[in-house]
């Protein structure tokens, strides 16, 4: 059966094919990768604590109503280390490296967001 199909496939059928596959592949590796982040942007209680570039690698502790959360920065990548919310989500998150990604530990309202030279949107509103 399926070599009686392959018989009905044409030339422009194969190119059509091709070009679907190529333009997946291409919009995928242009829209998924995110650009190099430049800074950390570290909220505590939804206000500004710091911005610190991701130059150096240091550690920084953050302080929330549950106790102090350490975020850690080495080569280039962030995380949080650790937190004193109960069930850790922020810091299973792992390292955040592109712009764009965030961590949230909303127990002890920390964040750290990662942005790059352009301001990205996840979605639109108006």
């Amino acid at each position: 059966m399926p070599t009686t199909l392959l018989r009905h496939i044409r030339p422009g059928d194969w190119l059509t094919l091709g070009l679907g596959i190529f333009c997946v592949v291409f919009i995928t590796f242009r829209l998924w990768t995110g650009e190099q982040a430049d800074k950390a942007i570290i909220r505590s209680g939804g206000k500004l604590f710091r911005e610190v570039p991701l130059s150096r690698n240091q550690t920084i502790a953050v302080p929330g109503p549950l106790g102090v959360s350490m975020i850690a920065i080495e080569n280039r990548r962030v995380r949080i280390a650790s937190d004193p919310s109960p069930r850790q989500y922020c810091v299973r998150q792992g390292w955040l490296q592109q712009a764009g990604e965030i961590a949230l530990c909303l127990p002890n309202q920390v964040s750290v967001e990662l942005v790059g030279s352009h301001k990205r949107y996840d979605s639109l509103n108006y």
